[in-house]
């Protein structure tokens, strides 16, 4: 660990674990509290159903573009004044999100909240900037624990605030938690990079030195296939609980969050044994088990036995498989060029991201009037399948280099 010790609430030194927890929650808990309330707000709207459900797949475009320009941003400015400005403009796009009279104009102002993104990407860079090597694979794993708690809890709240309060509710959540958490951050997100002291031009010129980095992508896509069974989910869960299980939206909140009690283990496990295991072997493990747990499932649906209890159960494994493999896939994209770690971090963010929108929006498209849920879970298996292909093509490199 690099020298600055820390010192909760005193931004001269490095943040605490917690504070970079915090952000990296906030910017899960905005991608999924609400998505019980989705066939409210399309009444509440008077949309289609499918229009409300690209709140999910426009903000995760979003998310992918603000994560290609915010690390070489954070890179030349430092992480605390760009990581305070994400926060500051997202709370602005929430009270657009509540006062919205379109749903049009809500999805405008739901994907300008994605700038939230930049917390969750520039926290890990943080890490990457305290820590090094298997170290900072440990760290990413308990930090992204707030990718696990926040949202394993956070659609349960979302399905009990829509039932009792509307779908408002949520918003005005976000706006509370979103508040605090710029007020902690304020006061205790110390720097932790020097600035490069380049132009963005110049930063921006540094991104084919990864592109052209064959374990960089390798990484990059490991992690962002085996996040978009994840992602291919969110799109087509609502309406698989919904429209064939016939969940209400409370009931949705509760099942729903059963990947994030694996991705919670899958993180702990990540902290724990990352240094001693190693990145490429917890990658590789994260995708079995990622695979494991979709294919099981698909296999029931296929044959006509699936139930509400076999979907989201399994989904417990993708949970787990996830949280072994995005936090150590990261690590690795990061430390492949260690003096870009803030733009590796976006690049990789942006990569997993934006395949990310692109599974959500097509699970959507698949799950039409009369669906089953087995061409939901035919392409969440498809893509767990290449997240396990992208690892053995790194760890097959790394024996070529002779690292």
């Amino acid at each position: 660990m690099r020298s600055n010790p820390r010192r909760f609430l005193n931004r001269s030194t490095n943040p605490t674990l917690g504070t970079l927890i915090l952000l990296s929650g906030l910017s899960a808990l905005a991608m999924n509290i609400f998505l019980p309330s989705l066939p409210g707000m399309a009444r509440y709207f008077q949309a289609d159903y499918s229009l409300m459900q690209l709140s999910v797949a426009l903000y995760l475009a979003v998310s992918a573009g603000v994560q290609i320009f915010v690390g070489p941003i954070s890179d030349k400015l430092g992480r605390r004044p760009v990581i305070l400005w994400g926060v500051a403009l997202f709370l602005v796009a929430t009270l657009g999100c509540l006062f919205a009279p379109t749903a049009e104009i809500f999805l405008f102002f739901r994907m300008c909240q994605a700038i939230v993104a930049a917390a969750m990407v520039l926290s890990r860079a943080a890490v990457r900037d305290i820590y090094d090597g298997p170290e900072a694979a440990s760290m990413i794993g308990y930090v992204t624990m707030g990718m696990a708690v926040v949202p394993m809890i956070g659609p349960v709240i979302g399905g009990f605030l829509e039932e009792s309060m509307g779908w408002q509710a949520n918003f005005w959540l976000l706006m509370l938690l979103g508040g605090a958490t710029f007020a902690i951050t304020y006061f205790d997100l110390g720097e932790t990079a020097a600035k490069s002291g380049k132009t963005l031009i110049a930063q921006f010129r540094e991104y084919p030195e990864l592109l052209r980095s064959p374990r960089f992508w390798g990484y990059s896509l490991a992690s962002g296939m085996s996040s978009g069974a994840f992602f291919a989910y969110l799109g087509g869960a609502p309406y698989v609980g919904t429209q064939i299980y016939g969940l209400t939206a409370a009931e949705l909140g509760v099942y729903f969050s059963t990947p994030a009690i694996g991705y919670f283990l899958g993180n702990f496990v990540s902290g724990r044994f990352s240094t001693r295991i190693g990145v490429n072997q917890m990658v590789l493990r994260g995708c079995i088990i990622n695979s494991v747990g979709v294919g099981v499932s698909m296999a029931l649906a296929v044959m006509g036995l699936d139930s509400v209890y076999s979907f989201f159960g399994f989904m417990t494994l993708v949970g787990l498989g996830n949280g072994m493999c995005i936090p150590n896939a990261t690590a690795g994209a990061i430390s492949v060029r260690p003096h870009l770690a803030g733009t590796a971090s976006g690049l990789a963010g942006a990569i997993m991201i934006g395949v990310g929108a692109g599974l959500s929006a097509y699970a959507g498209y698949l799950l039409g009037d009369g669906a089953t849920a087995a061409p939901l879970l035919e392409l969440m298996m498809a893509t767990a399948v290449l997240g396990f292909v992208s690892i053995i093509v790194v760890i097959r490199r790394e024996r070529q280099l002779g690292l």
